[in-house]
């Protein structure tokens, strides 16, 4: 799929497959976490303009776009019944704030789905480990575009 920003989600993709990142025009943050720690490790991953990536299965990840980017994802054909995730991390202590479990059969539909249900709901937004509630977007000046080509 061809994908543009802006977006500022606030949400993590776990899919069984691999996810092809190819940036086109200007560059993305593909926020990460390594969940064999603990606590997990969040890592950010700039992709400039002209460059790949592939992200391995099962990593929960979070494509940030700026403003007039462009890039390609592309994904594996899932397996039959193979159950995808849409889950938030909790920015103070970085507990899983809530997650949703579903067989993926059209992700742009669904996605949006998860990510209203969620925004609609502050029980669900609470993080049940510390009790701060989970932003649903990033605020103003929270995240800085890489440039389009590193130094």
């Amino acid at each position: 799929m061809i994908v543009g920003g802006p977006n500022a989600r606030t949400d993590y993709h776990i899919n069984t497959t691999p996810e092809f990142f190819y940036q086109y025009r200007g560059s993305m943050l593909l926020k990460t976490v390594d969940t064999s720690t603990m606590p997990p490790t969040f890592q950010d991953i700039p992709i400039h303009e002209g460059s790949i990536f592939l992200l391995p299965p099962n990593t929960p990840h979070c494509p940030v776009r700026f403003k007039d980017t462009v890039g390609v994802v592309m994904e594996q054909p899932r397996a039959e019944n193979a159950v995808d995730i849409m889950r938030w991390y909790c920015r103070n202590c970085s507990g899983v704030v809530w997650e949703k479990r579903f067989v993926c059969t059209d992700l742009g539909t669904q996605v949006k789905e998860v990510v209203e249900e969620f925004a609609a709901d502050e029980e669900k937004r609470r993080c049940k480990a510390c009790g701060e509630m989970a932003a649903t977007k990033y605020g103003e000046g929270e995240l800085e575009q890489p440039p389009a080509h590193p130094e």
